[in-house]
């Protein structure tokens, strides 16, 4: 896969997950203040709970908003099979069990499944176990991370 693609998939979801959020935290915000939802009583929660829902929002949309200038300035780096990667590798592991996933080691948004051509990504960043498992490692290495009960798996191709 090109990875000035991948880099421009992850920019455009990061882009529109920010707008949804930002969406969302205006319309709590709108519920907030709202005639209607303004409390009767002491025990009427409905306005705060807005409040609080609104603020969460405009959070996640300053967290992507960040995410996003960084991913702008990001270099993407290639890698070879034989040699140890890092951030900016595009990593394919195989669970035991046959299944494969593939995996973007990024700076931010940690946690954002990215379709790109029709292949799911898996945005992980360093401060998970599997990404702080897999810095340093090169194809064919077995990882397993996480909780000890947690399977192993192999990296199976790097780009």
């Amino acid at each position: 896969m090109d990875k000035q693609h991948l880099l421009q998939c992850i920019i455009e979801k990061i882009t529109l997950d920010a707008e949804l959020a930002l969406s969302a935290a205006k319309a709590a915000h709108e519920a907030a203040i709202n005639e209607e939802t303004q409390p009767d009583n002491k025990y009427d929660t409905l306005s705060l709970e807005a409040s609080y829902i609104a603020q969460g929002h405009a959070n996640r949309a300053q967290e992507l908003k960040k995410a996003l200038e960084v991913y702008k300035k990001l270099e993407m780096q290639n890698f070879a099979p034989y040699e140890p990667f890092y951030l900016t590798a595009l990593v394919g592991i195989e669970y035991e069990d046959g299944r494969i996933r593939q995996l973007f080691l990024g700076p931010d948004a940690g946690g954002l499944k990215v379709n790109c051509d029709g292949e799911e990504i898996v945005v992980i960043t360093p401060g998970s176990p599997l990404c702080t498992a897999l810095l340093g490692k090169q194809v064919g290495d077995v990882v397993s991370a996480g909780r000890a009960t947690d399977k192993e798996f192999e990296i199976i191709s790097v780009c």
